[in-house]
């Protein structure tokens, strides 16, 4: 499972379920992955 995060957006790779398993992950921090692209670009 790899996560790129950019200025722009984030890009997960891996298989179906360990996405799946990371977005319920980051969900915890982030209501949407709009929010999450947000905050990664304010740091």
């Amino acid at each position: 499972m790899k996560v790129y995060v950019h200025e722009k957006g984030i890009v997960l790779v891996g298989k179906g379920w360990e996405v799946l398993q990371k977005l319920k992950e980051y969900n915890k921090e982030h209501k949407t992955v709009a929010d999450w692209v947000k905050n990664v670009s304010r740091k």
